[in-house]
Formats: C-alpha cells, sequence, structure tokens
C-alpha cells in the first residue's frame, strides 16, 4: 500500500463492511440471498407490468422501468461486494473503480428521477383526472424518460472525470465496500475542492432538484385530497400514494443523511446507511409496490398462475413422452 504516485497505482481494496475473517462468509450468504430476491421480485415487476392489459399505463410504465434500473443498480454494486467476500485481496481495478463509480451514479440518479416523475404522475392523476391521458401522454413519458436517463449519464460522467483528474499517494485502501465518490476522494493527496464543489452544488441541485419536485406534487397532492368531500375518495387517493411515498422515503432518507455532510467525516455508519439506498431499498420496492397496490397484487397473481400452468403443462408433456412398461 505504502506511497503510490498516478502512474503506478493500478488498484484499489475494497476493506468491505468488515475485515474480520469469520464474518466473511455469513455477509455473503445474506447479501447473496438479499441480491437474488432483488432480481426474482424486480423481474416479476417487469413481467407483471408487461403480461397485464390492465397494468398498461404511465405509472406501471415507470415503476417497470425502476425495478428495471434498481436490478442494474444492485448489480453494479453486488457481485464484486460478493466476490470480495470470499477473496482474501480484496482488489478491483482502478479502471473498474470508476467504471462501477459511473454506473452507480447512472443508475442512482435513474431512480432520483423516476421517483420524481412518478410523484408527477400521481399529481397529474389525482388533481387533474380529467387531462391525465393527454398530459402524461406515451410521448411525454418517453421523453421524460430519455431526460432522466441523459441528464444521469452527464451527472455521473462529470463527477468521474473529476475523480480522474486527482493523485493517489497515500493509500489505496477504500473504507467501503463499493467506489463510491466520497470514499474515493478521501484516498487523493492532491486537492479535491473542485470535486467537493461540483459535489456541494451540481451534486446538490441533482439529487434535490427531484426531491424538491416530489415535495411539490404531494402538497398539491394533499391540498386536492383534503377538498374531496368523500371519505371513501380520499383514502382511495392516499391509498395510490402510499407505496411510493415509502420508498422515497427510504431513499432520500438516506441519501441525505449519508452526502449531506463534509467529506471529512464521512465514516462506517455512513457504509451501513447506503447499504439502505442502494441494497434494502431495491430488494424492498417490489413488495412495498405489490403489498399496498391492488392492482399490481393482482397482476402478480396473474403472473404466478400463469407460470404454475405453463409449468404444469410441461410437466405433463414430459410425463407422457416417457414409454410405459
Amino acid at each position: 500500500m505504502g506511497m503510490f504516485n498516478l502512474t503506478r497505482l493500478s488498484e484499489f481494496i475494497l476493506l468491505g463492511l468488515s475485515s474480520q475473517p469469520e464474518d466473511q462468509k455469513p455477509l455473503f450468504a445474506l447479501f447473496f440471498i438479499i441480491y437474488l430476491v432483488t432480481l426474482m421480485g424486480n423481474l416479476l415487476i417487469i413481467l407483471a407490468i408487461r403480461s397485464d392489459p390492465k397494468l398498461q399505463n404511465p405509472m406501471y410504465f415507470f415503476l417497470s422501468i425502476l425495478s428495471f434500473a434498481d436490478i442494474c443498480y444492485t448489480t453494479v454494486i453486488v457481485p464484486k461486494m460478493l466476490m470480495n467476500f470470499l477473496s482474501e485481496t480484496k482488489t478491483i481495478a482502478y479502471a473498474e473503480c470508476l467504471t462501477q463509480m459511473y454506473f452507480f451514479l447512472v443508475f442512482g440518479n435513474m431512480d432520483s428521477y423516476l421517483l420524481a416523475v412518478m410523484a408527477i404522475d400521481r399529481y397529474v392523476a389525482i388533481c387533474n383526472p380529467f387531462h391525465y391521458v393527454t398530459v402524461m401522454s406515451h410521448r411525454r413519458c418517453v421523453l421524460l424518460l430519455s431526460f432522466s436517463i441523459a441528464f444521469s449519464c452527464l451527472h455521473s460522467l462529470l463527477h468521474v472525470l473529476l475523480v480522474n483528474r486527482l493523485t493517489f499517494c497515500a493509500s489505496n485502501v477504500i473504507h467501503h465496500f463499493f467506489c463510491d465518490v466520497s470514499p474515493v476522494l478521501k484516498l487523493s493527496c492532491s486537492s479535491t475542492s473542485i470535486s467537493e464543489l461540483a459535489a456541494m452544488t451540481e451534486g446538490l441541485v441533482s439529487v434535490m432538484a427531484p426531491f424538491v419536485c416530489i415535495i411539490i406534487s404531494y402538497l398539491q397532492i394533499l391540498i386536492a385530497v383534503l377538498k374531496m368531500p368523500s371519505a371513501a375518495g380520499k383514502h382511495k387517493a392516499f391509498s395510490t400514494c402510499s407505496s411510493h411515498l415509502t420508498v422515497v422515503t427510504l431513499f432520500y432518507g438516506t441519501i441525505i443523511y449519508v452526502y449531506f455532510q463534509p467529506l471529512s467525516s464521512y465514516n462506517v455508519n455512513d457504509r451501513i446507511a447506503t447499504i439502505i439506498y442502494t441494497v434494502l431499498t431495491s430488494m424492498l420496492n417490489p413488495f412495498i409496490y405489490s403489498l399496498r397496490n391492488k392492482d399490481m397484487k393482482r397482476g402478480l397473481e396473474k403472473l404466478i398462475s400463469r407460470i404454475k400452468s405453463q409449468t404444469d403443462k410441461l410437466s405433463s408433456t414430459e410425463s407422457n413422452k416417457i414409454p410405459g412398461p
């Protein structure tokens, strides 16, 4: 680890969640199960939405994209983490580290903007229902999605290019389980003022803009719902928003805790908090949306029933092919 200069640095060491050898296999088992549940849960959400005609509307279109982004989000982080749990070296190549950082920021920002777009969708559905089809047209949904992807890619590229300018000469040990911006910046022996300024200005705007959009949308929804004369109408309006609000609280609560603090104060508690919005939120999203949404629950039941029916048919066909005595 010693003293490095920029030309000699070829890899980092990811310290991970624990440096104790006895913790590695239990942590591997835990995160392997979480990863499998995340993949299966989000894939089922996507398939249910794509296969059910009643779920072909903007809200579920964006939910399916959010599930896809969550699959990619965790895939950028967890497989490398799992490999390191079983490895003694726990190294990651310099280029691989920057690549991981880039795609982590891309899909993290996509999640943020998709949550904002879904809040706008709920606002239009509740506050302007008669113009919902016109306002949330397919063309407009595609434009909103395109903007989310384009801005996320440009935002991520900026921060990775700024990190790539730095000199690393004191240590190559990253006190984290993946290549996040803050722990990598802490290793630099050159000035990180430009990167920190970008994080506190452009980074702050890119995170807070969708969050403010969500707050404004829900304030408008709250005002509209309180004006409804029917208690049943109020309950229905709130029930359509509850899943989204739960995810927003989990996602933004931990992001604000981790990133809106000085670089010097970044510590082990931030690693634990990062697990919530990078791994646990992606795993919990399918459960939150399916358990608290009747349409989604019905779509999943139809999909599972269809899969079971197809499996039974295949089993029956295979058994009929087996010759008798």
